[in-house]
């Protein structure tokens, strides 16, 4: 603790000028979370008794993967010379990802540090939400962290720093999130460079609900930021966009537990706490204002997300699928990023659609729903939104491969995604490789220093979505970095591949494919399936067919029971009636039979963990 730190200020009686508001930008893994830990010792605000690493990340997700996932506002106070200031930080996640997340963050400050790590240089992601802070028209501070490393090279990532955002290298802070080294001068700098919020105290309330999260015992939990007015405890509250009404029971800052105040006035970042249990009065990026004294216009909001990739969320018991909409409610508070809707699965039964911003989102929500809310889950093979346009001029927007139209298809176009890498020089063949393999097309490639390559694609999102990273990642031994940003449309051709049980289709084995990837698919679940589903009484032929047209096929031999057992020599004939009896008896069998693939069969088939199921 830092003899400049202090008792908290009361809010309420915090003038804007004393107050900055300022987010943590940078990669993964980059030392956010290490930065605030020691901003929060410096303060005072955490003693050294209570202190842990990783402090503000509260999911035990989160400590275990060592990433952000949830953005964390907390304030601290700060002495200097000119007086006691109340530093509102918001630590951010650093995956791509999570970008809306960070988005929402960037909303609610006057200003960013952009951190780097100093034996790694800039990251994709770093760009990414650099250029995001920049829209925001917010103040940088360019920061780096790590510098206690013995790989750490921070002449040379101050000197590229200094490059990206105009500026000296020797104006880039250094410090170290481990040893505590610069951050005091890093938060005088906050002090002297963020400029203070700016609003008016005598108009009547607005503020921007930038988070909510969903506590069991006391509801729904609010974060704001104010921008116009005050807001006091027991006031009647009203939210702009809905038009409902509710009382302010508690409202307090983060510091970094949530401490009731007398109220909140402009420029501050806090919490209210309503008793609402439904989670949709709370919608993030809507205007709160006091019902006695109504704002008449609301604050712009957020730009709703797009998802961009789509799987179907199942229970493993139907009966589980009330619970299943409660959790993705309760979730969809606290990642606002999150889509869904109903939809049933002759195989599967009754789940839901949902959108997510990337693959590892996907994991972290379904990891999320087993782990929080107990449910046993299904996820099918994740896909991407298509346009379909059939051969009458309908065009149909298909994120299931059971939406795909069954007529003619005149034309399909794909989403595309425009893709920044970066890496070091040596990898650049690999890789380019790599994307090309993917249908990519290069669109630029820059050297941000001698050793260091930005190369820029554009590829179809669904080549993404799968497995690119881990291959991007094994191609490079770990030294690159993707980002991609939505680029629009384009026509391909597109083909569904349907997976037929002995002639009848499986809806959750479909997929649409890229046709000169159609067979290599086909072939690829017909024999996934030939290896996981148990032998039956009968002969099951898996099929693998573009419309009617049939691209693969494995079968499942039947079992057979040995009915020459009992026949110790003799007639040739009396055998042969034997077997044609048993042959009549199988070619029945198949017409009533129906082949039962097991539940774990399709889990494995889905994930490709066939070794396994042997």
């Amino acid at each position: 603790m830092s003899p400049r730190a202090l008792k908290p200020l009361e809010p309420s009686a915090t003038p804007p000028e004393q107050i900055r508001n300022f987010c943590i930008i940078a990669h993964i893994d980059h030392g956010k979370s290490t930065l605030a830990d020691r901003m929060l010792q410096i303060t005072g605000v955490v003693s050294d008794r209570d202190m842990r690493a990783q402090y503000l990340d509260r999911m035990d997700i989160e400590r275990e993967r060592g990433i952000t996932i949830k953005s964390q506002a907390v304030r601290m106070p700060w002495a200097t010379a000119d007086g006691t200031f109340a530093l509102n930080m918001i630590d951010t996640p650093g995956h791509v990802d999570f970008t809306y997340e960070v988005s929402r963050s960037l909303a609610a400050c006057e200003g960013a540090i952009l951190l780097v790590d100093a034996a790694q240089g800039i990251e994709a992601q770093t760009l990414a939400n650099l250029y995001l802070a920049l829209e925001n028209d917010l103040t940088i501070i360019p920061v780096l962290n790590k510098i206690d490393l013995p790989a750490a090279d921070p002449d040379k990532y101050a000197a590229e720093l200094a490059g990206l955002i105009g500026g000296r290298p020797e104006d880039v802070l250094r410090v170290s999130g481990k040893t505590g080294m610069g951050v005091e001068e890093l938060l005088d700098l906050i002090v002297e460079k963020i400029p203070a919020p700016v609003g008016q105290a005598d108009a009547p309330a607005r503020a921007m609900i930038f988070d909510s999260v969903y506590d069991a015992y006391r509801g729904v939990v609010t974060y704001v930021r104010m921008i116009d007015g005050s807001l006091q405890p027991r006031e009647r509250l009203q939210m702009m966009s809905t038009g409902a009404t509710h009382e302010a029971l508690e409202i307090g800052v983060s510091s970094p537990e949530p401490i009731p105040t007398r109220g909140l006035g402009v420029g501050e970042v806090g919490y209210l706490i309503t008793g609402v249990k439904d989670v949709r009065q709370s919608k993030v990026g809507d205007t709160i204002t006091t019902h006695r004294k109504p704002a008449t216009e609301a604050l712009a909001g957020y730009t709703d997300p797009k998802p961009m990739v789509f799987s179907g969320i199942y229970p493993i018991d139907g009966s589980d699928y009330a619970e299943l909409r409660e959790a993705l409610d309760k979730l969809k508070l606290s990642d606002a990023s999150l889509q869904y809707e109903p939809e049933t699965s002759v195989a599967l039964g009754f789940g839901f659609r949902a959108g997510f911003l990337g693959l590892l989102h996907l994991e972290i929500i379904t990891e999320r729903l087993s782990r929080e809310f107990g449910l046993d889950l299904i996820t099918t093979a994740p896909s991407v939104t298509y346009e379909v346009t059939t051969d009458t001029g309908d065009t149909v927007s298909v994120t299931n491969p059971s939406e795909y139209p069954d007529g003619r298809v005149a034309s399909v176009s794909e989403p595309v995604v425009k893709v920044g890498i970066l890496l070091p020089k040596d990898y650049v063949g690999t890789v380019m490789e790599l994307c090309q393999s993917r249908r990519g097309t290069l669109l630029g490639m820059d050297y941000l220093s001698e050793d260091r390559v930005e190369l820029r694609y554009n590829m179809p999102l669904g080549e993404i979505v799968f497995d690119f990273f881990d291959h991007l990642k094994s191609r490079t031994q770990g030294y690159a970095s993707l980002d991609y940003e939505p680029a629009g449309q384009q026509t391909a051709d597109l083909v569904k591949v349907d997976i037929l049980l002995q002639g009848e289709k499986v809806d959750a084995f479909s997929s649409i494919v890229h046709r000169e990837k159609a067979y290599a698919y086909g072939t690829l679940m017909a024999e996934r399936l030939r290896k996981l589903i148990p032998r039956q009484q009968f002969e099951v032929p898996i099929q693998a067919a573009i419309g009617a047209r049939i691209i693969a096929r494995e079968t499942i031999r039947a079992i057979r029971k040995d009915v020459l057992a009992k026949c110790y020599g003799g007639d040739i004939t009396r055998k042969r009636k034997l077997l044609e009896k048993q042959k009549e008896g199988k070619k029945r069998m198949k017409m009533v039979g129906r082949v039962e693939v097991p539940q774990e069969a399709f889990i494995a088939a889905l994930s490709g963990d066939v070794e396994a199921k042997k």
